[in-house]
């Protein structure tokens, strides 16, 4: 069943983080129930996309995200009759479940991993997400500047405004698609080391 346009936009974008524990019995009826929710989900406005993972082929332990473009697009999913109904039909396929909502960069962050049920993991504290950006961000830049100063004739003469316009749409989509992925990946265990 869609749902109507009429929700106004909003600059900031939720993205869920959910860790379930399925019934290992049972993954085959679970990934239909799962694909089921994520096809609902995609009837509604402002639904961005999803995806799930489990840690291992055998693994009752489940990853998923799915993201809406704003607070109020994602409640009226999450108060709907449809994502009820879903829930309902899949409680006794889950055994135990977390959810996270984040607003940020944070869901660079979030870990597949296999943990015991019912223990939390902890996301990285923000201060090791800062250091793993500034990892990824200080040499990219160096490079991006010294090649346009050495390559570019006038760049030094250009307006700052439009030096730093350009840099940053040069580097935006490099940061997102190619170095966050690989620093998030070299400083996994680090990033990934719960608090004792």
């Amino acid at each position: 069943m869609s749902v109507p346009e009429s929700i106004p936009h909003s600059s900031d974008s939720v993205t869920v983080s959910i860790s379930r524990w399925v019934d290992p019995s049972r993954i085959e009826e679970a990934t239909g129930w799962v694909q089921a929710g994520m096809d609902l989900a995609h009837q509604y406005p402002g639904f961005l996309g999803s995806g799930w993972v489990r840690a291992s082929e055998d693994s009752g332990h489940w990853h998923m995200l799915y993201k809406f473009s704003n607070a109020k697009r994602l409640a009226t999913w999450e108060n709907s009759i449809d994502r009820s109904e879903w829930l309902h039909a899949g409680r006794d396929l889950v055994l135990d479940a977390r959810e996270e909502k984040r607003t940020g960069i944070e869901g660079w962050f979030d870990a597949p991993q296999e943990a015991e049920p019912g223990v939390v993991l902890v996301p990285p504290p923000r201060w090791k997400q800062a250091v793993s950006i500034w990892l990824g961000f200080f040499p990219l830049n160096l490079a991006f500047t010294f090649l346009v100063t050495t390559l570019v004739p006038g760049w030094n003469d250009l307006w700052i405004v439009a030096k730093v316009l350009l840099t940053t749409l040069a580097l935006t989509p490099l940061m997102a698609y190619v170095v966050l992925p690989w620093i998030t990946r070299m400083l996994r265990p680090w990033l990934q080391k719960q608090p004792s």
